[in-house]
């Protein structure tokens, strides 16, 4: 099972992950970082294409 990272330090809250794929991401509301909906998302393809066009390449699947 792929597991997803996001690098909290390197975001810049733009929100691009959350829009493309709201299901997986969202911003938390103390830091305004993306974060993960649930512990153990499926990842998806729509998940990879999130992290391709994150401007700071802070999410990561492995």
């Amino acid at each position: 099972m792929a597991e997803i990272i996001i690098d909290s330090y390197r975001c810049s809250s733009c929100g691009t992950c959350v829009e493309m794929c709201p299901d997986v991401f969202q911003l938390d509301s103390m830091t305004e970082k993306a974060e993960l909906v649930t512990v153990a998302p499926t990842v998806t393809d729509a998940v990879y294409q999130a992290a391709a066009f994150c401007p700071e390449k802070c999410i990561e699947i492995k």
